[in-house]
This record gives C-alpha cells, structure tokens and sequence, in this order.
C-alpha cells in the first residue's frame, strides 16, 4: 500500500479547492487531484471536520483495512494508497487521514438515472450495468477467507470509468464474516457489536440487529438497485405514492404489469420485453421479506449470464429470428398444417421454430 505525502495531494488539489471538489457526504469530501503536471489523475477521500473533531476514523480506518485486503477487480474502484497528516501542535483531534482512489470521470448510477438533461442509458446498457455491480458484489461475498458484506449497496456509489463501465465504490461500512456461513453471525467481535448501518430505502428490513448480518442484506439493496435502474425512480420519493420503490413495483409486478414499471422516457422494443420481464422477477426475489427465499449474488449472477446478457449480445439477431419466426408461423396456419416431416422425423411447428439455423433466417429475410 503506497504511502503518498500531504505536501503531493495539497498540491494535486490546488490545496483542497472547491473547484476540485467532486463529491460530498456525511462522512466527507472526495477531490480530484492532477498529478505529474497532468498524467495521473486521482480521487482522494478526505474525512468530515465534523468525524475528525471528535475523532472518529473508524469508518475510514475500516475501508483502508478492507481494501488493502482484496486483490484487484475490474469491478471494484481501485485503491491507490493512503496520506496522512500530522499537525504540529499537540491536538491530535486534527490529524487526517486521506484514502487515494482511482479517478473515474464519468459520475454515478445515480446521477446517470436522475439528473436532469443527461444522456439516458438504453435497455442493454442498463441490463450491462446490472450485471456488472452483480459481479462486484459476488467478488466481495467469496472473497476468502471472510466474506465481505458492503451494508451500503446504492446508484450513489456505482461510478463509472472512462468506457463508462459500472465500478463498486466506498467500503466505509463493509464487514466481513465467515463465508462457510453467509447468513449467520459475523465472524469477530469487532463486527458482531456494530449496529445495522446503511441508506434508507436500500436496507434490508430484516437488518434489525448485528446478529442479522448476512450477505443477503446486500441481495435485498441489489433487488432495489434493479428496480431504480429499470424505472429511473428513487429508492425512495416522497412526492409519490407509494413512497417506496419496493412497495411501487412489487404492486405492479402482482397485478401483472411489469412493464409499468420501466422508464416512460424510453420507448421498450418488443426484442427486449423478455430480458426485461427477467430482470425485475430477479429484484422481486432479491426484495422478498423472508431472507431464506432470497437467491444468493452467484445465483443472480449466473441467472443474468444466461438469461439477460446473452440475448442482449446480438439484438440484430433476435429481431430477425423474431421476424422469421412470425412470418413462418403465419404461412403454416395459411396452409393450416400443424405437423411438419423433416428426414422422416416428425416434429411439431413449435419444436422446428425453436431451430433456426442463421443461413434459414437470412435466406428468409432476402427472399422476402
């Protein structure tokens, strides 16, 4: 872990310039630092005066000692290294800690999904996105030899690079516990007296107390993250009814009107109503009120591989099967034959439309 000097990030920053702020929360501030006269660029994460007058570096301390950990994953916003600062005087209340950070310049999920006049993503992107923070968080829960559940799964903390694909960031409330027993008690008592911790909307109900730590309380905020990138609506917004997310889907989900659910502002194509319809039946799971039922991130992870982004790999090649595969069903009813021998086999019209090779589906496509 690389040590860099206060004096190299004062400068980086333009001594903590407002204009290099780029992001804020109540446990601090993240700046972005120029390095090098330009060629490197970092984010580093400075603690709130509030958390540094009374000296709390537990949540800082915590995403240093869990990050340090983990080998690299394209998944996971890089860390870089560490800074300190000690004053001269004998007041340690003003000691800083700073984490260094990979630079990533494209903003968050949620600023992607809810600020106003931005570049909406379209349905594969978003099922990209989906599969990506999937993966992030199934790295982080069989890391060895304890897992790590990140307690605060949310569109603010996916961030995206340059090539605007989705990272996981902030470990601050990260804990680990034994991976043999994903849904029991943490695994040291460093973590088995710390309170429920996360953001309102993402966390889990069922978190009431520390001995309910389970990696299915990061299945149950994924389930919401599901939901706000395929409707564009907060996890929670007070100015609509019902103010929950979870509440507002799963009703619509039970009445039968999934696609409801989907951003208005972007037009759902008919290739894409399936891989869509798959993906909220995983949030709904993700967000159901008995954690057993729940699957777990390598289940949803393997269920998206087969179902969602496979199809969504060649969307030129659904639609022309989609069309082949109509226009053949409506010359057999014309001919109104239902059975169809091929080699002396017999075979019904639903067996043979399921076996398209991509020469048949061209040829169509040109002839007709």
């Amino acid at each position: 872990m690389k040590e860099f000097e206060y004096k190299e990030l004062e400068k980086a920053t333009e001594n903590f310039s407002q204009s290099r702020l780029i992001g804020k929360g109540s446990h601090g501030c993240v700046y972005k630092g120029i390095l090098e006269e330009g060629k490197n660029i970092i984010a580093i994460k400075k603690q709130s005066l509030g958390l540094q007058k009374i000296q709390d570096n537990s949540k800082l301390e915590n995403e240093v000692s869990i990050l340090s950990s983990l080998p690299e994953n394209s998944f996971i916003v890089k860390f870089l290294g560490t800074s300190h600062h000690y004053h001269d005087d004998d007041d340690s209340s003003k000691n800083e800690t700073f984490l260094i950070m990979e630079y990533l310049p494209n903003g968050t999920l949620y600023q992607m999904l809810h600020a106003k006049n931005n570049i909406l993503p379209n349905w594969p992107k978003r099922a990209q996105i989906a599969i990506q923070v999937a993966k992030a968080i199934q790295f982080l829960h069989q890391t060895k030899p304890n897992s790590i559940v990140h307690r605060d799964i949310k569109s603010a903390n996916i961030l995206f690079d340059s090539n605007w694909n989705a990272k996981l960031a902030d470990l601050g409330l990260a804990l680990t516990m034994k991976n043999d027993h994903q849904d029991e008690s943490p695994s040291h008592s460093s973590t088995s007296v710390t309170r429920p911790a996360g953001t309102i909307g993402y966390l889990d109900p069922d978190y009431t107390k520390p001995s309910k730590l389970s990696t299915k309380n990061d299945v149950f905020s994924f389930g919401v993250l599901l939901f706000e990138i395929m409707s564009s609506r907060k996890a929670i917004d007070v100015s609509k009814s019902p103010v929950s997310i979870v509440d507002w889907a799963t009703k619509l989900i039970k009445e039968g009107q999934s696609l409801e659910i989907c951003d208005k502002r972007m037009h759902v194509p008919w290739y894409m109503e399936a891989t869509i319809k798959n993906m909220l039946s995983i949030a709904t799971r993700c967000v159901s009120p008995k954690k057993k039922t729940r699957p777990t991130i390598e289940e949803i992870v393997m269920e998206m591989e087969n179902v969602i982004i496979e199809p969504i790999k060649f969307p030129l090649w659904n639609i022309l099967r989609g069309l082949t595969l109509s226009r053949r069903k409506r010359k057999r009813c014309r001919k109104n034959c239902c059975i169809i021998t091929t080699n002396n086999v017999t075979k019904t019209c639903a067996q043979y439309e399921k076996k398209l090779l991509i020469r048949e589906i061209l040829a169509d496509e040109v002839t007709e």
